[in-house]
């Protein structure tokens, strides 16, 4: 019998592009801007690349790409706080939407209120609402303990069904989709 040596493990740089959507979606949730966005996660794919001997193979490869783009994202806020801003008008006078449609009323209404949220917020909400990482994890990801992770997050649930106007005991998931339910379900408001 001919000896098997064990399969060399696999180079993380080859998992890097199963987790562009995941990435792509959060920088999303954080930026409020696709274009943006994109050049978040192309940022962190590149620092991650250029990183990879700092990645541990026995730990969870997107929470460290999540971690490295969230850090992205807050250390280009920091820097955006010196540029300079719309005042006048006029950049935001020539954007325009799209017009709503009967179908899409109720998501539009939770695209306003979670704009509305902080970045802080928005993020708790995504990572475990929408994405459905414990509480652990995402403090992890966020490097915050666990408490701030479900104090964030009760208060963003909370905030949220304020800007949507919901009463107490009102059915959040009438007329709501999957994204919008996973982020408010476990809302303040229910009970």
């Amino acid at each position: 019998m001919a000896d098997r040596k064990p399969a060399p493990p696999v180079d993380p740089r080859e998992r890097l592009a199963e987790t562009l959507p995941s990435l792509r979606a959060f920088a999303i949730s954080l930026c409020r801007n696709v274009t943006q966005a994109d050049d978040l996660v192309q940022e962190t794919l590149l620092k991650a690349w250029r990183n990879i001997e700092k990645f541990d193979p026995a730990t969870n490869l997107e929470a460290w790409l999540f971690t490295i783009l969230r850090n992205t994202f807050y250390s280009s806020l920091r820097k955006s706080r010196r540029e300079v801003s719309d005042p006048d008008g006029a950049h935001a006078g020539s954007l325009y939407e799209k017009p709503a449609h009967d179908g899409r009323l109720a998501m539009n209404d939770f695209q306003r209120a979670f704009d509305q949220l902080s970045p802080e917020h928005r993020e708790v909400l995504i990572l475990v609402g929408a994405s459905g990482y414990s509480c652990e994890e995402a403090s992890e990801m966020m490097g915050v303990a666990v408490g701030t992770v479900k104090s964030r997050a009760s208060r963003a649930r909370k905030k949220l069904a304020e800007l949507m106007q919901l009463e107490k005991g009102e059915d959040l998931f009438a007329g709501t989709d999957g994204a919008m339910a996973a982020v408010i379900s476990k809302s303040a408001v229910q009970g």
